[in-house]
């Protein structure tokens, strides 16, 4: 089963380096990501009771080939939230990076999707968000489409009346 990916984006970005160096870093990844090994790996450790950070340590490999920093420390300094620490993050240029979240069980019933906007949002160091989520999640209780409902979701921060500051995301669904 491939992965998809889907890019929510402000209009009238589609033409600037920074964008476009995170849409050419997304496209690498998703490659990545459908490689038939990793596809086999995270269908591996993609069960009930699994944590993200299994998920995440398939994808270490290839963050940091792509230029991403492990749990980056301090880029929330000056704020009152100044603890936080994404999964990843690169920086693209002086005035913008990505933040990278990889989650599993639960993206939709903890929010963790609306989370990760948020520390996008008030990083004063990234305006792009890679979210990588599972399409469906598996539990005892039966199975719920993930990829889907967070596309839905944060689509609503990319109409013009409800915009952040987070230019794209970029939502990976595995």
């Amino acid at each position: 089963m491939t992965n998809e990916l889907k890019i929510l984006s402000k209009p009238r970005i589609h033409n600037r380096s920074d964008y476009i160096k995170a849409v050419s870093i997304a496209i690498k990844l998703n490659n990545h990501l459908n490689e038939d090994e990793i596809i086999a790996r995270v269908s591996e450790k993609h069960i009930p009771h699994a944590n993200s950070r299994e998920i995440q340590d398939i994808l270490l490999l290839k963050a940091l080939q792509l230029g991403f920093l492990s749990e980056k420390r301090g880029i929330f300094k000056g704020l009152a939230t100044s603890q936080l620490r994404p999964d990843y993050f690169l920086k693209i240029d002086d005035t913008s990076g990505i933040i990278m979240e990889v989650e599993r069980g639960r993206t939709i019933a903890n929010n963790m999707d609306l989370l990760d906007l948020w520390k996008c949002h008030i990083c004063p160091y990234a305006n792009y968000l890679f979210l990588i989520v599972p399409k469906i999640r598996q539990s005892t209780n039966g199975s719920s489409d993930v990829f889907p409902k967070v596309v839905r979701r944060l689509s609503t921060f990319f109409t013009e009346s409800n915009f952040t500051n987070v230019d794209a995301v970029f939502v990976f669904g595995y």
